[in-house]
């Protein structure tokens, strides 16, 4: 709820950050456990541009479970999976889920897994998908968790990237109307990874049982029951907790680190100030744990506050209806939801009367949270009249873990924005560059840019690659982060993100390389070039159009080719990408230098006004463009 007195209380925390940061990350340092506390706060001499709490020591395990139930939290629901897939709703407790994540921790041991080991997770959205992220940060591993829905090439190259020592995967994901069956996928990874796991432990679920490998291969259930607990392993604050994989320009993913303190910390912090959520009160996080989102608030922050988290297993729409997230937050008492709003877009799309909505007791619910790409201001609009309870837009990237933006329930609301993701969380130093890296004026469109250091729970670095690090995200602007978004920062400090200013797109909150699809239509034999840009879609926010050239001579039809391109990109990179539409063009716009204007191919297939640029090699192509393109926006 929006008080009188929130500009001065959030701006009284930001200025209490930005006068003494190490005070600020000390005070909110006292919320964790620590095996030993930091002595100091920031090493700015370590690492690319310097490492949080790095005399530091503890377990991000203990913090999540250990202590609650030492605190008399036992019986407090700790999970709820809610599977509309399966009709089924499951409710672990703190103290079970101690149990049965103690007991993982010890089959992973007994299989060779200890501190700095990864553990690669290919999970639907199951208990024991949390239940394996934590098992793995008991031992002080490394986990990697790799959505379902990506197809065998993209997760044989996160294996060979991590190589993993254990792989924790399930025999299938369910989707509305069909069996995902994941052990032939992982299978066929594996086969294509240059490195091999040494034991693969498979959830077995009814409806699609996988073949086992012998000697490779063992049932996890049957693992976990008969290993014995063991107890937390001890780490470095700056050692990491997880590699957590993003699309790379170049089609080689990056694999963001995240470390264990900083990680605590971070996410510990927000809960109240930012989310409005307490120890004991229940958060709704409709997202996968394969996205950052799923790590950060699916599984880590509730669990660290000591708060309930629901586990979805479901869609907006269609599981069965698009009052589905309605129905989890009357039956479980959410108090604070968080979603995409491509979600929020199908559900407006079969409800748009909110007629379902309107059978639910919302009554405790208080707030919904939007991320994962920038929400339209009618969506949000309409998602507010409905619900008549805060909506909030915040902005942040699976680089920074947790949120660069946003609007403070525990500072007290200041007024909202829609097409805005609000104020610059206290410590973040947010600001719209020019390209020499100067701040703009406020209200001018730049590259926005988080002054260095970055706060803690943000990526220390990638995996294994300080120098991609400097050369992805700070050596463009020096001192600075460079997010690779777009956008403005008004006069009082409001934050708007407009584009990507490379060449990633936003698939329904999925950050995707349209290089690596590129590469994909590259490898058809009649395609001489190709290019993929995103364009508008109301429900996705963006979807991926295949253009390409073809091979002179060539005798196949347009439309069989075509064909032939979408079922290669959905089976080297899965469905996730929703790539759906491949055109033949005659050829395609291009500088002088040989550069595909990819950012005039798009503004063309919006319908937008676009300029010729003076590089171009022949202006005249644009017309065929527009004959071809304009208007294909939906």
């Amino acid at each position: 709820m929006q008080t009188s007195d929130g500009h001065s209380r959030y701006a009284t925390s930001y200025a209490a950050w930005q006068a003494d940061p190490d005070a600020y990350w000390a005070a909110a340092a006292q919320r964790i456990d620590w095996d030993k506390a930091p002595d100091r706060i920031f090493d700015p001499a370590s690492g690319p541009y310097g490492r949080w709490f790095p005399d530091a020591r503890l377990n991000t395990c203990h913090n999540a479970i250990d202590r609650h139930v030492a605190a008399g939290r036992g019986a407090q629901p700790a999970i709820i999976w809610d599977s509309p897939m399966t009709g089924r709703v499951e409710t672990l407790t703190y103290a079970a889920l101690l149990g049965r994540v103690s007991k993982l921790a010890g089959a992973l041991a007994a299989r060779g897994v200890g501190a700095g080991d990864r553990v690669v997770l290919y999970m639907p959205m199951v208990s024991e998908a949390a239940i394996g992220m934590l098992a793995c940060a008991r031992l002080g591993a490394v986990h990697s968790v790799v959505f379902g829905g990506f197809a065998a090439v993209e997760l044989a190259a996160r294996i060979a990237d991590a190589r993993p020592k254990v792989i924790l995967a399930a025999s299938c994901g369910l989707e509305p109307g069909r069996v995902v069956a994941y052990k032939p996928l992982l299978d066929a990874a594996i086969a294509l990874s240059p490195h091999k796991p040494d034991a693969v432990l498979v959830l077995q679920r009814e409806q699609a049982l996988a073949a086992l490998v012998p000697g490779r291969d063992e049932d996890w259930l049957e693992a976990e029951s008969a290993a014995a607990p063991v107890a937390c392993v001890s780490v470095a604050a700056t050692d990491p907790l997880y590699i957590l994989y993003t699309s790379g320009t170049t089609g080689k993913p990056k694999g963001v680190v995240r470390d264990n303190g900083g990680h605590a910390v971070a996410l510990r912090n927000p809960m109240a100030m930012l989310y409005g959520v307490e120890p004991g009160e229940v958060m709704f996080t409709a997202s996968d744990v394969g996205w950052v989102v799923g790590h950060s608030y699916i599984v880590y922050a509730p669990l660290l506050t000591g708060a309930t988290t629901v586990l979805f297993e479901g869609k907006p729409v269609g599981t069965p209806d698009a009052g589905t997230f309605w129905r989890v937050c009357a039956q479980h008492g959410v108090k604070a939801m968080f979603t995409a709003p491509t979600a929020i877009r199908a559900i407006k799309r079969d409800d748009p009367e909110g007629r379902l909505l309107a059978q639910y007791d919302l009554s405790r619910l208080e707030a919904l949270f939007l991320a994962g790409e920038r929400c339209d201001p009618p969506t949000a609009e309409w998602c507010a009249a409905m619900l008549r309870k805060p909506v909030i837009d915040h902005w942040w990237q699976t680089e920074t873990g947790w949120a660069i933006t946003g609007n403070f329930r525990g500072l007290g609301l200041f007024a909202p924005r829609f097409g805005s993701g609000g104020k610059a969380s206290p410590g973040y130093d947010v600001a719209a560059l020019d390209e020499a890296g100067q701040r703009l004026p406020p209200g001018e469109t730049g590259t926005l840019a988080v002054k260095l250091p970055l706060p803690p729970g943000c990526l220390p670095t990638l995996w294994q690659a300080d120098d991609r690090f400097r050369v992805s995200y700070t050596e463009t602007f020096p001192g600075w982060y460079n997010t690779s978004d777009a956008g403005v920062v008004d006069a009082e400090g409001y934050v708007s993100v407009m584009s990507r200013t490379d060449d990633i797109i936003n698939v329904a909150g999925h950050r995707l390389s349209t290089g690596a699809m590129e590469e994909v239509l590259a490898g058809h034999p009649d395609v001489a070039e190709c290019a993929v840009v995103g364009v508008k879609d109301s429900l996705k926010g963006q979807v991926p159009l295949g253009l390409v050239v073809l091979k002179s001579g060539v005798a196949k039809g347009e439309a069989a080719i075509c064909r032939e391109l979408v079922g290669l990109v959905r089976d080297r990179i899965g469905p996730v990408a929703a790539f759906k539409d491949a055109r033949v063009v005659a050829r395609l716009p291009k500088t002088r230098s040989g550069k595909i204007l990819r950012a005039t191919l798009r503004k063309i297939a919006d319908g937008e006004d676009y300029i010729v640029l003076p590089t171009i090699d022949d202006a005249s192509i644009l017309d065929d463009m527009e004959g071809a393109l304009r208007g294909i926006a939906r």
